[in-house]
């Protein structure tokens, strides 16, 4: 029986993630750099990590800890990750910021986006921090964006009225719809550059501690 791994992001993946990056994405959005990656790991290492199945890299998750009011009313994907490059990231921030998750197209029904949520979801209570915040793309607007805006087309993927995979999983995976951001991913032309903002709420969080950094590995 297959089995999927977490663990940590190495520099010797950069290749392969690029490559899966390639294949998860329509044309007109272009993988990562290796420099980017490069970069993510220098600045934040405990917030990137790759699923493996059966030892092969089959997915990967980007993340990096913001102060959340300074990004609340309105972002970019460009500007709260500094273009990738998540020079962004502030060590005294509550909220762990979910930039990027994709996987292999090619690999479906293993539970590869649940075991790295589910990464993401112990690195949020290992290091104390509050919640989980990301902006999901809607791939499925696009043939319904003619009769309907972005927020309205959330709506009924809520309600059940349309599947949107992306938003539809994050649902599935207990994270709370929190609005549309416009203009988040300009290049994203299936979800005509707009973002679903999402939420997970650390139920473990602790207020009186401070932001751990884990000693030992959590994944």
């Amino acid at each position: 029986m297959s089995q999927v791994t977490i663990r940590h992001t190495r520099a010797e993946d950069i290749p392969e993630l690029i490559r899966l990056q390639k294949l998860a994405y329509p044309p007109e959005m272009p993988p990562w750099s290796q420099v980017k990656f490069e970069h993510q790991l220098e600045i934040f290492p405990l917030g990137q990590v790759v699923a493996e199945l059966d030892g092969r890299l089959v997915g990967c998750a980007s993340s990096l800890v913001v102060l959340w009011d300074d990004w609340c009313d309105s972002h970019t994907w460009k500007e709260i990750t500094a273009a990738g490059t998540f020079r962004n990231h502030n060590p005294d921030g509550k909220t762990l910021y979910g930039a990027e998750v994709f996987v292999d197209p090619e690999v479906r029904g293993v539970g590869l986006g649940h075991a790295l949520y589910e990464g993401r979801r112990r690195l949020c209570r290992a290091m104390n921090l509050k919640r989980i915040i990301a902006c999901g793309r809607l791939p499925g607007y696009h043939k319904h964006a003619s009769e309907f805006s972005a927020e309205e087309y959330a709506k009924r993927v809520i309600w059940g009225d349309f599947n949107d995979p992306v938003l539809g999983f994050q649902l599935h995976e207990n994270f709370h719809y929190c609005g549309v951001i416009e203009d988040y991913l300009p290049e994203d032309h299936e979800s005509g550059g707009n973002a679903s903002l999402i939420v997970w709420l650390n139920k473990r969080y602790d207020p009186s501690k401070p932001t751990l950094i884990p000693e030992e590995d959590i994944l």
